[in-house]
């Protein structure tokens, strides 16, 4: 089952703290095939990484991240939010799922779109976020890999898709069944599924056939993946 992409989600947050790079450091030592990060921008138009509109959560600070600079945020946060520029430094050579939460304008995702160029890393990043962002990133990258987070039983529309035009289609792991899987690869796509954090769901999902698994207990789908039984590969189409 090597085949399956086992992606660590937010880097290791069950034992360093979420999208920091300690904790993508963590994933990438564990033997993750992907890391999967969280990306805003600050006021001053600096991707960095982080899930929630706030540091609140993380970072113990009221302060919404969209009215800070990048320099204010290193300093309520003692450096601990990363720089987008910074972690793909430190994933040089892993793949990256950049999840978009909250982009929506063209001119945000243009931003992200060109530190991943500067860095070099067009090759190793794919993006994922709900249909609003990824219609963004597709304006501002006609070449960009997008998974598409999708989160009800009833496909996407056919003129989503087109103009999307996305590689992988990137479900919560309990809509999953074996109708709805047959259904993403019959359309030419790649299946991706998130956050199952259990043995039994991820021994379900293989099963199932999916390609990629973002988890926040990567040890476990390692050793999941390691002993479930081998599968041919899936045959590619157009877009797989």
């Amino acid at each position: 089952m090597l085949n399956v992409t086992a992606v660590a989600h937010r880097g290791d947050p069950y034992r360093v703290r979420e999208n920091t790079l300690d904790s993508l450091r963590s994933a990438l030592a564990l033997g993750a095939d992907a890391v999967e990060i969280d990306v805003r921008l600050t006021k001053d138009g600096v991707p960095v990484l982080l899930h929630d509109e706030t540091l609140k959560r993380l970072w113990e600070q009221e302060r919404p991240l969209a009215a800070l600079s990048a320099a204010e945020v290193r300093g309520l946060t003692g450096g601990g939010v990363p720089t987008l520029e910074e972690a793909l430094a430190v994933c040089d050579g892993t793949r990256v799922m950049l999840d978009l939460p909250g982009t929506s304008e063209v001119r945000a995702a243009r931003r992200i779109v060109d530190v991943v160029r500067a860095c070099g890393a067009e090759d190793g990043v794919y993006y994922c976020a709900d249909a609003s962002a990824m219609l963004a990133v597709r304006a501002a990258d006609p070449a960009a890999e997008i998974a598409l987070t999708w989160t009800t039983l009833a496909p996407p529309r056919p003129a989503l898709l087109d103009v999307v035009r996305p590689r992988w289609l990137n479900y919560r792991f309990g809509l999953v069944d074996h109708a709805l899987a047959e259904r993403v690869h019959r359309g030419g796509h790649l299946l991706s599924v998130w956050t199952p954090d259990t043995r039994r769901s991820m021994r379900r999902l293989l099963d199932l056939g999916v390609d990629s698994i973002t988890t926040n207990r990567l040890e476990v789908l390692l050793a999941t993946r390691g002993t479930a039984e081998p599968r041919s590969p899936r045959p590619r189409g157009s877009r797989a």
